[in-house]
């Protein structure tokens, strides 16, 4: 056999031993994603989203105070061309799930002060809410995504400094209160890591168009790399691992796919921060947490929780997360949430539960829970048994009665989200809104007192009712029958 073929043979001989081995290995080695040789290998990371640290100066306090300041509704106005409205129309019919942004210009006005911000980053949003966008003669209400930094990654090209916004219409809320109602509870009961959502009104203009009214729209705040900033002194740092997590994000799996916010693939774990170096360590890191809330029990969990998370903290959100019945969350349907790990360390960290998505709450639930009736759920069994997390921690008898103490806080007496209590703000904003709520697209026209069409429970009302159908009412019962 001569020189050449047997240096083949020990290739071959090494690559199918390399392949053995590697599928002898436990469930937590990493393994590489393998790269389709037909294809180019395209950096699937947008440098201007992974931020540096050029806006550590800018006063976040004031720059948040001022955007999403609930006392005045501010009004914002796109100015889309009429080729990149095009443009927008061709990524959503060649991919109902785009990402991709079209150029725009925005107005940001409240009061008696405007902001302009020239050529910002415009994109749909959304899941299952995503539909055609429309045109000038023919608008449709639809989430967006405005990226002011996108095209311009300077600080001039931001809003007091910040550099994203969301903009989510009232999708089956007649109520036009559901998601500003929950981020509001949060942030009323401490828990620090929920984001800022007020109303906002919304005009677009396309081409040489007429500026249309699209409506009352819910602003809220972006999770990324400026959320963090914003909160850098809570978190300890700012530089640590974003994980917007997907169903079936169940945190029992250490196969389940994990991969950068490229713009173009789907994860159930997506790396928000660190993306282009920092993939295979914020894996390993993932894995590690994964691997112990699925596998310790008992004292030894008590113990290891409690050194990673802040417990306490982690109870308040739930117990929120509970009076406001949201079901479609990391316990009821594995979905819905974001975790900030504070370090890229793989092995030292601590670890933040982040709530999102709070549309599908107050009544409008489906069959994400075991009885279906996120009013009359039993609070002590609200998910599933594949979600470990949340039902680990009730185990502990101290934590259980914690939990029990902040939901009758919320739910009884005179707490937050008692009913009368929490129908004098939802009154407020609902007065605050209601001379703006009709609109040009003819959508979404009135404010009403029911829950969304497709759920499954349409008796439910937060105004109105009797103590079986006011949201309130049911809620105090469920939450009064806890021992």
């Amino acid at each position: 056999m001569n020189r050449k073929l047997s240096a083949y043979l020990l290739l071959f001989l090494s690559i199918v031993l390399a392949l053995v081995l590697q599928g002898c290995g436990r469930d937590d080695e990493i393994t590489v994603d393998p790269v389709d040789p037909g294809e180019t290998p395209v950096d699937p990371v947008d440098p201007q989203e992974d931020d540096g640290d050029d806006a550590d100066d800018v006063d976040w306090a004031k720059a948040v105070g001022y955007v999403f300041d609930a006392t005045v509704i501010p009004e914002i106005h796109f100015k889309v061309p009429q080729a990149e409205w095009d443009q927008l129309l061709a990524y959503y019919n060649a991919d109902n799930a785009t990402q991709e942004y079209v150029h725009c210009d925005v107005r940001y006005v409240k009061g008696g002060s405007e902001t302009t911000l020239p050529d910002a980053g415009l994109r749909l949003k959304g899941n299952t809410s995503r539909r055609w966008p429309g045109d000038a003669d023919s608008p449709q209400h639809v989430h967006f995504g405005l990226n002011f930094h996108k095209f311009n990654p300077d600080e001039a090209h931001t809003l007091k400094g910040l550099r994203k916004m969301d903009l989510k219409w009232f999708k089956d809320d007649p109520s036009y209160v559901r998601e500003v109602f929950c981020y509001d509870l949060f942030r009323r009961y401490g828990v620090w890591t929920a984001i800022r959502d007020v109303h906002a009104r919304l005009w677009i203009q396309i081409g040489d168009h007429k500026e249309k009214y699209y409506g009352v729209y819910g602003m809220m705040e972006h999770i990324d790399k400026n959320y963090l900033r914003i909160r850098r002194k809570e978190f300890g740092g700012k530089d640590g691992n974003l994980w917007k997590c997907a169903y079936p994000a169940s945190l029992a799996d250490t196969h389940a796919s994990m991969g950068v916010d490229d713009n173009r693939s789907k994860y159930v774990y997506e790396l928000k921060t660190n993306k282009t170096t920092g993939l295979e360590a914020a894996k390993t890191q993932l894995k590690d947490f994964i691997r112990h809330v699925r596998d310790l029990s008992g004292s030894e969990f008590d113990a290891w929780i409690a050194s990673v998370m802040d417990v306490d903290l982690l109870l308040k959100t739930y117990a929120v997360n509970v009076a406001v019945g949201m079901w479609d969350d990391y316990w009821g349907n594995t979905n819905n949430y974001y975790l900030y790990f504070t370090t890229t360390d793989p092995a030292k960290y601590k670890v933040y539960l982040i709530p999102y998505d709070y549309d599908n709450t107050l009544g409008t639930s489906s069959s994400g829970l075991t009885g279906g009736d996120s009013g009359r759920q039993d609070p002590y069994n609200w998910g599933k048994d594949e979600a470990p997390l949340i039902r680990k921690i009730l185990q502990n008898s101290t934590w259980r009665a914690q939990y029990r103490g902040y939901l009758r806080e919320l739910c009884l007496g005179s707490g937050l989200c008692a009913k009368t209590v929490a129908q004098d703000r939802i009154r407020a904003w609902q007065s605050s809104i209601s001379s703006y709520v009709s609109n040009d697209t003819g959508q979404d026209m009135k404010i009403e007192d029911k829950p969304a069409s497709w759920g499954n429970h349409h008796e439910y009302r937060l105004l109105g009712g009797d103590s079986n159908t006011n949201w309130f009412e049911v809620k105090a019962a469920a939450v009064s029958s806890m021992k």
